[in-house]
């Protein structure tokens, strides 16, 4: 059973940084997919970034995060993590891990039709 656990999230000033982490479990695949989420209160799910573990290592980012966050794989000791620096408030949110396996890719890296376990969810307040 996959399981994915994310942690890091907290409350930062605006300009600060935050590292949020998530522990995939479970996955048998050598190829598959990892992604970070975010939803803020009343608004859609949204991407931030992805990552494909295969020999592609594929990446991409939220325009909106772009310069600013950095997703990284650490294959031994199974954990995702999101670097988010320059945190504005309007980065507030909840932050979810994602990942997807054995099936074509028929969707956008960042659109949540391309993933099929979730994790809990981990909160990022920013003030200003």
């Amino acid at each position: 059973q996959v399981q994915l656990v994310e942690s890091g999230g907290g409350s930062v000033q605006a300009g600060g940084s935050l590292k949020l982490s998530c522990e995939v479990s479970g996955i048998t695949a050598t190829s598959y997919l990892l992604a970070w989420f975010r939803q803020a209160p009343g608004k859609e799910r949204e991407g931030v970034a992805a990552f494909t573990v295969s020999d592609f290592g594929r990446i991409k980012y939220a325009d909106s995060v772009k310069g600013r966050f950095t997703i990284s794989w650490d294959h031994g000791k199974e954990t995702l993590s999101l670097q988010m620096n320059t945190l504005e408030p309007e980065d507030s949110a909840m932050y979810y891990c994602a990942a997807d396996w054995g099936r074509p890719v028929g969707w956008g890296l960042l659109d949540v039709r391309a993933y099929q376990s979730w994790g809990q969810g981990t909160q990022v307040t920013v003030s200003s």
